[in-house]
């Protein structure tokens, strides 16, 4: 199929981002045009890279992250993006819907809201659903309209997965071993062409996974819990408020934690207010490190900062030090 025949094509250089970062919301701002935001879930020094190699029609990326993360929002508007867990089989939850083993994530014009694993690798390719929509149109196919507005992990036919698969790794190498190859505006075409091929061929064949009635009712409360733990305002609920709340024991809460996110609801709920209190810090605020922990419901300061440590691998002092600094 030759896509630069279907629809007119306007070439322009290609431009490549590669970013390093030792911080969650630093790994976040390099994210180019995505509306994201992150939430570092597990405890730990965080690494991370992003590479995004922008082409005239196409933006191909891969994200690496060392620690459990939840991301959160858009990767912008009307943008369309398939993405391919690479080499790892952690907990990884999509909309609150668990996805173990999972081969393809769908991002179709959707809000995202995604806790991935440790050590995890994304690699994948977002366009303009205008784009999709006009070579589905010219090429007579019907576009799976489930798997609109949400992340999704989607079921699709194996063989266009495998070859988007090798695509990316491929470029990958490329970019690595010679990323001058990409200068070359035939080069570009012929790249874009193909992982178009291989997303067109997979589209007509793409249904949302059936996460079943029980796993349905678990992300239910789930999504309830974690509505009342980023909504809570200027004071922070309690675990049991948050489990009156929602009419689960701690031990069923525990449960669909584990299932829909792979971690506990103390653990999340305390990793959320820590990394709330780490933008406090990081802003440079004029309160005192305790009425910060405090307003964010530590209020045992010595364990307040243990825990701190232990999850961003410095203490609360040294990171509003370092922003003052900067200020």
């Amino acid at each position: 199929m030759a896509l630069s025949a279907t629809l007119p094509i306007q070439d322009s250089a290609a431009s490549l981002l590669q970013a390093d970062s030792t911080d969650v919301d630093e790994h976040c701002a390099k994210l180019g045009r995505w509306r994201l935001s992150y939430d570092q879930i597990s405890a730990g020094a965080f690494r991370g890279s992003f590479t995004q190699l922008t082409l005239p029609r196409l933006e191909v990326f891969r994200e690496i992250t060392s620690q459990q993360v939840r991301q959160y929002g858009q990767l912008g508007a009307d943008s369309f993006g398939i993405g391919l867990p690479w080499d790892g089989d952690g907990e990884l939850s999509c909309n609150g819907t668990s996805a173990r083993g999972a081969r393809v994530l769908a991002s179709i014009d959707a809000e995202i809201d995604m806790c991935t694993p440790r050590a995890f690798e994304l690699r994948g390719v977002v366009a303009s659903t205008v784009l999709i929509a006009e070579l589905a149109a010219r090429l007579d196919i019907e576009l799976p309209r489930a798997v609109w507005h949400q992340l999704r992990v989607i079921e699709t036919a194996e063989a266009p997965v495998a070859r988007l698969r090798a695509h990316l790794a491929a470029i990958q190498e490329t970019i690595t071993i010679a990323p001058e190859r990409l200068d070359d505006p035939a080069a570009r075409q012929a790249l874009e062409d193909a992982l178009l091929v291989e997303i067109m061929d997979m589209l007509p064949t793409a249904r949302p996974s059936d996460p079943g009635r029980s796993s349905a009712a678990r992300k239910r409360t789930v999504d309830r819990a974690r509505e009342l733990m980023h909504g809570s305002g200027e004071r922070a609920l309690s675990l049991l408020e948050v489990c009156k709340a929602v009419g689960a024991s701690p031990r069923k809460l525990g449960y669909c934690f584990q299932e829909v996110v792979g971690t506990s609801p103390m653990h999340y709920w305390r990793a959320m207010r820590l990394n709330r209190v780490r933008r406090d810090l990081k802003r440079g605020t004029d309160a005192s490190i305790y009425d910060v922990a405090v307003q964010h419901g530590f209020w045992h300061f010595s364990q307040f900062s243990l825990d701190y440590k232990r999850h961003f691998a410095e203490l609360p002092s040294e990171t509003l030090r370092r922003a003052r600094l900067a200020a």
